[in-house]
């Protein structure tokens, strides 16, 4: 099909070939797809939408644009992926308890996207350590330690990374297909036999409407189970950061303290996606299995220590598990009180992670340098009764002027109530593939 019989074909919404869409998105990364064209192809898709069928043809093309790795290791590989949140580290946590519990983990993550932090810029965070690995050194750390997490190379998906940067400048980033496509290529490529999704909903989620966070999870798994790769998703609450921190050095120190605790919602989350992986990928049989075997790493103290593998192997420090609070930077605390009395009912999350990136805690640009140091701790949980005057949050920031702007915006974004909040479920829904799409 003749590029420009396709474009039109997309525009007027009428049926097209999966093939064709194949095609066309996996010559996408070559200079024989003009930004014209690219853009008139992103247009097409976020007015008119795709079918099943095209969005499975889209991602395999997007995935086929590059080079898809393979994996000969004595243990399945599998991997998550969040759609975005204001205090979320999972994959930290998570990656070295699926390793520990037996699996591989080549995980290729990404960095802050506007009010969300990024995973490789929190664990930047930690002296020393590397992102941008070769792919012998990638393969060599998956296989010696179970997990890594690193930056994608310029060869996986290129198709995505140019129309990523076409949707940037022509509107069209809010689009259900595009989106699909563009978590599932380059997830596809690193040559996954299992994958669940963490779709999160609510005020510090990259996508806060349920209904659409829903949507979206749908055709995440759908998608990913029509290109070959077993995939669950779990629809979870971002209402308040998992842990009481934001910013990349004082996640990274919550991160470290779940470790050696085993406890609070970052854990939760973090038990429920590993356990729905492990069981789809079937490295345990049971729910029950997945679950005991997943939080039996922590007690015994085995995921702490793959992440320290895995810090090590990648640069950072040799004793960084036993020895963190020694290595990271963490600016100096202002304490914000509440200003009455009441209970916390709502913490704004979009205005708390806009806030530390105006610290310098994220990008405003995508030049941008990031003050690892900088952002939030100790913040209350939604619930909470405090008195005026009491503690709610610490800012951490490098001067005083800095600190009086940063306290007025966190201020107006926790409000207090005399009855307290109906609090969400932290685990809303799962979403699971039908027999049909299990079965491609």
């Amino acid at each position: 099909m003749l590029t420009r019989d396709l474009l039109l074909a997309l525009r007027e919404g009428r049926s097209v070939p999966p093939e064709a869409v194949q095609a066309f998105a996996a010559h996408l990364g070559a200079s024989d797809i003009s930004d014209a064209q690219a853009g008139a192809f992103a247009m097409a898709i976020c007015l008119q939408g795709l079918s099943e069928q095209g969005r499975v043809a889209l991602t395999l093309g997007m995935r086929d644009s590059g080079k898809v790795l393979d994996w000969n290791l004595p243990g399945k590989v599998i991997d998550k992926h969040s759609t975005g949140g204001v205090g979320d580290s999972v994959s930290l946590i998570l990656a070295p308890m699926l390793a520990a519990a037996g699996a591989y983990v080549p995980m290729i993550s990404g960095r802050g996207l506007g009010h969300t932090g990024g995973t490789l810029d929190k664990l930047e965070a930690i002296p020393g350590l590397k992102t941008q690995l070769s792919e012998v050194e990638f393969r060599a750390i998956v296989a010696e330690v179970g997990c890594a997490i690193v930056a994608p190379s310029p060869d996986i998906a290129p198709a995505d990374q140019r129309l990523y940067a076409v949707r940037d400048v022509t509107g069209t980033v809010r689009s259900r297909d595009l989106i699909t496509a563009s978590i599932l290529a380059k997830k596809l490529a690193a040559g996954l036999e299992g994958l669940v999704l963490d779709v999160k909903t609510g005020s510090g989620a990259v996508m806060s409407d349920l209904g659409q966070a829903r949507e979206l999870a749908q055709a995440l798994v759908a998608t990913a189970n029509g290109a070959g790769c077993p995939t669950s998703a779990v629809l979870t609450d971002m209402s308040q950061p998992l842990i009481p921190s934001i910013g990349n050095a004082l996640e990274i120190a919550d991160v470290m303290r779940a470790f050696e605790t085993g406890q609070g919602a970052m854990v939760e989350v973090a038990l429920e996606l590993g356990t729905q992986l492990l069981k789809q990928a079937q490295v345990f049989l049971t729910e029950t299995g997945a679950r005991d075997g997943l939080r039996a790493t922590l007690q015994d103290g085995s995921a702490k220590a793959r992440f320290g593998a895995m810090v090590r192997a990648q640069g950072g420090p040799e004793n960084f598990a036993d020895r963190w609070q020694d290595y990271l930077e963490i600016a100096p605390a202002y304490e914000l009180r509440a200003g009455g009395t009441g209970y916390l009912s709502e913490i704004d999350g979009t205005a708390l992670g806009q806030a530390v990136v105006a610290l310098g805690g994220g990008r405003q640009r995508e030049d941008d340098r990031i003050d690892h140091s900088v952002g939030l701790s100790d913040i209350a949980r939604l619930g909470t009764h405090l008195r005026k005057g009491a503690p709610i949050a610490r800012l951490h920031c490098r001067n005083v002027k800095q600190a009086e702007v940063a306290l007025r915006a966190i201020e107006s974004a926790l409000t207090l109530r005399s009855e307290p909040p109906v609090l969400p479920d932290l685990i809303i829904e799962r979403v699971m593939p039908t027999k049909a799409e299990k079965h491609g």
